[in-house]
Parts: C-alpha cells; structure tokens; sequence
C-alpha cells in the first residue's frame, strides 16, 4: 500500500449526490476530490433503460448552483441527465478522480495531532493506492446493487433472464411473450416499453399492488403533493390518501391489479414510492400488459406463479429492487442500522463515526434530486461550521 495522499474531503461516488455536494463545498470555499469506479461522471444514469424520464419537472430537479437548461424540456430525457452532470461537473470545475473504487473506508491510525485539521479517516482505493481526509461524504447511492432473484427452480430455466439494470428497450423482444417481476416505476416502465415495442404478451407479476399516481393533476405536478406531506405524520397522510385514492388512483381490479392498501406514505418510509403513470394504466387497460400474480418458482420453462397459475415466457425480466451495498465500504464501523443503510443521513452529525456523512439513501416522494440538492448544501455548511 502506497503512503496515502492527504485530502480535505474525499467524497465517494460521482452520481448527482456526489457532484451536489462537491459543487456546495466549492462554494464555501473547501476543494473536494470525488472519487468513483465509473470512468465519467453520472454512471448509472449512462445505464438506465432508454426510455426513462425524470418523474419531477426541470425546475425542482437541480443541483445546487447550476440550473437544468431549458432546452431539456420539462421532464429531462435519461441522455440529457447525463449531459447535465456532465455540464454540472464542468460547471463548478470539480476535482475527479475517475475510473477507480473505493474499496473501504476506516479511521485514521496515526492522525496528526501538529496538523491544522488532522485526519479522521483512511480510504483505500482499488487500485492499490489510498488517501486519508478529516471528512468523507458516502454519495454511492440508494439503487446501488440490485436484488438477485433466488426462486427455486430459476437455475433450470431455459430462457433468457434479465435484470433491469441491463435492461435498456425492448426491441429484440417483439414478437415474443415476457414476464416482469415487480411493480415499482422500473418494472411498470420496462413492462409498457416492451409493449410498445411490440412484444406478443407482457405479463406483469404482482406480489403488491402498487400505488399509482398521475405524473401531473391539473398541470400540477405529483411532486408538489409530496413536498406538501413530506414532514407530516405517516398516519395522516396514509388517512387522507386513502380517502383520495378512490378519486385519483385508476381502478384496475377488472383487468387484474387489485387496488392498493391505505398506506401510501408508510410505504415509502420502507423506500417503495408510488408508481407514476406513464403509459402502464393504458397499456393495463388495452390488455398489452397483463397483471397476473407473485412468482414462487421456476419449473423447468414454466413460471409457477402464487395462484397456481404457470405461464411460459421467453424471457424474464426482473425488477424486484435494489439495496445500498454498504457493507464492505463502511459495515465495520457500526454507522449502519435498518436494511443496511445509515443510521444518521444528511447533515446530521455521527457520533460514532464523526466526520463521515452519507447522502442518497433515502427515497423520499418529495423528489430524489431536490432532497440530494437540500442535503448537499446542509453538509456542506455542517462540514465548514466544523472548522470554525
């Protein structure tokens, strides 16, 4: 191991968290290098199915900083996500270490205590070498690693299986039949885009019945709602969504999706943010995508689903979610509680790991980019009040 490089602040991963915080930090005067494995800025983003959008307009989705231009429109195409981290990045002149992961981080063994602001912590990097920083910002993100399936039988399955991870249109499946699994906004984006791409049957496998919200309600954006209830007691607001869902949730019982329970905000406190609509519930109703029930097993090149029903898809694609994949980074320092994801969050001081902030772990139905934006800016001035 090479003799570390000392740095102020070493923030890890180079997504929009990431960059969001290195941009507030610059503009209170401090020069962090961000470090990631990818080899250019906004990496998941490159590898996001095609299709996607932002589910929240151009205006409440910035960094801190540097607007989204105009010229992307109001709902901001994949692509130009990543050309606005791209800009973003150039914009504040940040300082990236591209092209190699950190590995793990640990504190500091030999801080020196002669030093202005000694080092709290050690960060190894994949290539060999290491830094040591007095703080370090976590920004690898709240979909870092996807679920693996684990059905019996999956390994004898014949057909083709597919993460959504690695999923980007659904051209090469038309003509074919193929079954999603889960209902989250990946899984009911990538069942309409298969549809539309002229699949012979999509079929949509269901454990829960998602929540499903228009993106917009009168020209207002679903995200206002959400910024409106984002401090207020789950019990409410599971209360009175209840109430509006009979008006402003499609009922699809008749084609198959049983309406959800009365517990939209307490579902996403667990992390499952309504689904927004765009272009699943007409596909629902034109019969494109079929909902049908849970996957239990695989058997053989049939699909046995939790009502007994076995269907036989070519392909299978599967977005059942993703977890943070913190532990080999940080899981031995005791900062992680339920589900493996920080205990503190944001600018809220560790008190057993001072020093070390994470950002993006949360999935709040306010927004992902604007809560990153807030965070950012309250690291930044905790980190900064630290040092008088």
């Amino acid at each position: 191991m090479e003799n570390p490089g000392t740095e102020d602040v070493v923030v890890v991963g180079a997504g929009p968290g990431g960059l969001a915080v290195a941009a507030a930090l610059r503009a209170r005067g401090v020069d962090p290098l961000v470090v990631d494995r990818a080899a250019q800025v906004g990496d998941s983003w490159r590898n996001h199915y095609d299709r996607l959008h932002l589910h929240t307009p151009r205006g409440w989705s910035h960094l801190p900083g540097y607007q989204i231009p105009r010229r992307f429109g109001r709902w901001v195409a994949r692509e130009d996500v990543v050309r606005y981290l791209e800009e973003y990045a150039a914009h504040h002149r940040l300082r990236l270490r591209l092209g190699t992961a950190v590995t793990r981080i640990d504190r500091s063994e030999e801080p020196r205590p002669d030093a202005a602001r000694p080092a709290r912590w050690h960060v190894d990097l994949a290539d060999g070498t290491s830094l040591s920083a007095r703080d370090v910002v976590v920004a690898t993100g709240y979909n870092h690693t996807p679920v693996e399936p684990s059905w019996p039988g999956l390994d004898g399955y014949p057909g083709e299986v597919v993460l959504a991870r690695d999923y980007r249109n659904g051209r090469r499946w038309a003509g074919r039949e193929v079954l999603v699994v889960g209902t989250g906004n990946t899984g009911t984006e990538i069942a309409t885009d298969l549809a539309e791409h002229g699949a012979l049957r999509v079929l949509l496998s269901v454990r829960t019945p998602p929540h499903i919200l228009s993106r917009t309600r009168f020209g207002v954006p679903a995200q206002a709602t959400g910024i409106a209830v984002r401090r207020l007691p789950p019990k409410v607001v599971d209360r009175v969504a209840g109430v509006l869902a009979a008006v402003q949730e499609p009922d699809l019982t008749k084609h198959g999706l049983p309406r959800a329970g009365k517990d939209l905000y307490s579902r996403v406190l667990e992390g499952r943010i309504p689904v927004q609509d765009v272009g699943v519930v007409g596909a629902i109703r034109a019969g494109r995508v079929e909902p049908v029930a849970a996957v239990e097993s695989f058997d053989g090149s049939e699909v046995v689903l939790a009502d007994g029903t076995r269907v036989t898809p070519d392909a299978v694609v599967v977005a059942t979610g993703y977890r943070a994949g913190l532990e080999p980074l940080v899981g031995h320092l005791g900062v992680l509680g339920e589900r493996g994801l920080p205990a503190t969050h944001g600018h809220v001081r560790s008190e057993v790991a001072p020093g070390l902030w994470f950002t993006g772990f949360t999935n709040p139905i306010s927004g992902m980019l604007r809560e990153l934006r807030i965070d950012a800016e309250r690291i930044a001035r905790a980190v900064t009040r630290e040092r008088g």
